[in-house]
């Protein structure tokens, strides 16, 4: 059965989702990567609630940057979303990289958010 990229990163996401769950001590930090833009959130899966966002498409960000599909681009979200869970007194999270690769654009925005003080 051939399958295309789209369903197989789905398949990979769905397997790392069985085990992967953000609690009230470690929230969810989620990636989802499009070809133009990146997106992460802090999840609190018990509630299904979002508690942290920060996206390319985030008015400060889209002025710092040149491009929304660089690699700087995305490492810059990393840094805001670090920022933003700090404000709210979230300190340690559990990275969910949505299926993709841990490889380029997924890659610097872990590393952003490390660099802005995440733990995980």
């Amino acid at each position: 059965m051939i399958r295309t990229s789209i369903e197989r990163r789905q398949r990979r996401h769905r397997r790392v989702r069985k085990r992967v769950a953000g609690r009230a001590d470690r929230p969810r930090l989620n990636v989802f990567r499009s070809s133009q833009h990146i997106y992460a959130q802090v999840i609190l899966d018990d509630s299904g609630q979002t508690l942290v966002q920060a996206s390319t498409l985030d008015g400060e960000l889209r002025d710092l940057e040149a491009s929304t599909k660089s690699v700087a681009a995305a490492r810059r979200v990393g840094q805001v979303l670090a920022q933003r869970a700090l404000a709210r007194g979230i300190t340690r999270v559990v990275f969910d990289r949505g299926g993709y690769l841990y490889h380029g654009r997924v890659k610097a925005l872990a590393e952003g958010a490390r660099e802005g003080g995440l733990e995980f």
